[in-house]
């Protein structure tokens, strides 16, 4: 049997709502000299290093990059990350994931960080489905999607051929 798929964001598409994202975070950090970009490995902390690139270009602050990595099988396991956490200690930190499904991944995250005195905690994602399991939601997002629960977005961050593909 074969599975539609439809692109739901195209290259072009997916660096005009990161560069949008990138505004929103800057606007929200305004007075800030340093932000902590924490993306979720793989595709969050790919959208993290692009978001960096964005916001060093508008802003002129510091950004430190932060790879999280959660076992998304089992998120309940310990959670790491690339940095430690006296860096992140009293900062902004902003937790970065492609897609907000359930919100396990994001929430577990969020609970990590909850762990040491933060100045600002927002989330941010590229596509925010609306099929959450937990009270948890994204500060910034690129895009929102009403979708069924048999469907699946699969996001490809591959160059000058990225893409969001509803399947």
């Amino acid at each position: 049997m074969k599975v539609d798929t439809n692109v739901i964001l195209t290259h072009q598409e997916i660096r005009h709502k990161l560069r949008r994202i990138g505004y929103q975070i800057y606007e929200s950090n305004v007075d800030e000299k340093e932000i902590i970009l924490a993306g979720i490995e793989s595709n969050g902390y790919i959208i993290a290093k692009k978001l960096k690139r964005v916001l060093e270009k508008i802003s002129g602050k510091t950004i430190i990059l932060c790879k999280v990595i959660i076992d998304k099988k089992n998120p309940r396991a310990e959670i790491k990350t690339s940095i430690p956490a006296e860096t992140y200690t009293n900062k902004s930190v902003v937790l970065i994931d492609d897609v907000l499904n359930s919100g396990t991944t994001l929430i577990y995250g969020v609970k990590h960080f909850l762990n040491v005195p933060l100045k600002q905690f927002k989330t941010a994602v590229l596509v925010n489905r609306n099929h959450k399991k937990y009270p948890v939601k994204a500060d910034f997002k690129g895009l929102s999607l009403s979708t069924t629960s048999g469907e699946h977005i699969n996001i490809v961050l591959d160059g000058k051929n990225s893409e969001a593909i509803l399947e």
